[in-house]
């Protein structure tokens, strides 16, 4: 089933939800009409009078995917994935730095160095780590012009590191509780990559298993943990991992690396948790929080497949789900373009110029539109991607591919372009 359609009443007003079902009758009767695409969006024509049921916006923020629902009470009624571009920002720059460098250094007058008076302000992210924050944000905002949220919910914190790394650090009763083990164990699936450590089984139930056997002096400290097999976690026994590897030195030197290593991923969500959570505040909403083991538990205990949009929808304090939605929306972050007016080769050096007008016939490359063809060769109904040229001769990029040559004539603007692609 897909997402619930969001509603706006003839002032612009927000109303409830409705039902994809009951949102295609408004249409097809002609008492309500598209406002928006992305998210999908109605307008009604006639006013109506509905009671407005708040609606708690609940986020799992991820480093390369966050998740987002929508929830009635315990009903899940809309929910997406945003896919971030951080490492193409971090690609963007460095390689900017490079050609930069190179310039400056290839037969170049000489340059002295400046004086390091370049200072930050205090909070400041990377720029990879702070899009992760405004394209969240963004979403945020967009959401609660559609849809009357009256909370917000978010994943605060990943891990419990002091649970992780002193079970006793709170006392007896909270190391009994029954989230301490869902921090540890989420942590290792991440670490290691949701597969066996000693021979990569994937799809498979996983055991928590001492690198170094606590009989022979190992301890329970997070970095001498990993996941095995049923099968290599009997095998192994309480052999060390030396003993255990003996003649396969590049995958003990591979398991021994990783076992101290940090979580990338896991340390971005960590950098930018609390620059994300003082912006929802800003919002004006009540903010609550959870954390990464309490969502795994939630979603363990309902039985649900691991998604980013389930992982939302689990967030805090959650006693019961009805899912009503099975097809969230999938955006892709995608960026408003460049700046550069000359275009370069992989070397950095200029081979073509940009011109300055980006609209052309009233679109612009990238804005979505259905083009109905009714003569010469291409006869036909398009829906997709346009690419403009100010002479009017206009190529769409379809499912099917991409269609050359279409007049602007027979185009017509359903979604502008925003920086964002879209999926069902």
């Amino acid at each position: 089933m897909s997402n619930f359609v969001f509603v706006l009443d003839t002032n612009k007003q927000m109303l409830n939800p409705v039902h994809p079902g009951e949102a295609r009758c408004l249409l097809s009767q002609g008492k309500a009409a598209v406002f928006r695409r992305y998210p999908f969006t109605i307008i009604l024509k006639q006013e109506a009078e509905s009671e407005i049921k708040p609606l708690q916006l609940k986020i799992d923020p991820g480093s390369k995917t966050t998740g987002l629902a929508i929830l009635n009470g315990s009903r899940v009624v809309w929910a997406a994935e945003l896919t971030h571009r951080g490492q193409a920002i971090k690609n963007a720059l460095l390689s900017r730095s490079q050609l930069r460098r190179g310039r400056r250094n290839r037969k170049t007058r000489y340059r002295a160095p400046r004086f390091l008076n370049r200072t930050r302000a205090e909070g400041w992210l990377a720029p990879s780590l702070m899009h992760r924050v405004k394209t969240t944000l963004t979403w945020v905002n967009r959401l609660c012009r559609y849809a009357p949220v009256a909370g917000i919910s978010q994943e605060l914190v990943r891990f419990d590191t002091q649970v992780i790394q002193n079970p006793e650090i709170s006392g007896t009763e909270y190391q009994q509780g029954t989230l301490a083990g869902y921090e540890v164990r989420e942590y290792l699936l991440e670490k290691w990559g949701r597969k066996c450590a000693y021979c990569k089984a994937k799809n498979t139930p996983l055991q928590i298993e001492h690198i170094q056997p606590r009989s022979k002096g190992g301890s329970d400290r997070v970095s001498n943990l990993t996941l095995a097999c049923e099968p290599c976690n009997k095998a192994k026994s309480n052999l060390p991992v030396q003993e255990f590897l003996s003649g396969k030195s590049d995958r003990l030197k591979r398991i021994l690396a990783q076992a101290k290593a940090p979580l990338k991923d896991a340390a971005a969500v960590n950098s930018t948790r609390w620059a994300l959570f003082n912006a929802l505040k800003e919002t004006g909403l009540p903010v609550s929080t959870g954390s990464g083991g309490q969502t795994k538990y939630n979603r363990t205990r309902l039985n649900l497949p691991k998604t980013h949009w389930l992982d939302a929808a689990c967030v805090g304090m959650v006693n019961r789900l009805e899912i009503l939605t099975t097809q969230p929306l999938l955006i892709k972050a995608t960026g408003h373009g460049t700046r550069k007016m000359c275009g370069t080769n992989k070397y950095g050096f200029p081979f073509r110029h940009r011109s300055r007008v980006q609209i052309h016939k009233g679109f612009q490359t990238g804005d979505i539109i259905v083009a109905n063809v009714t003569a010469l060769k291409k006869i036909g109904s398009y829906l997709g991607r346009v690419l403009c040229r100010a002479s009017g001769s206009f190529d769409i990029a379809t499912k099917i591919g991409k269609v050359a040559g279409i007049s602007h004539k027979y185009c017509q603007s359903i979604h502008k372009r925003d920086g964002y692609a879209y999926a069902l």
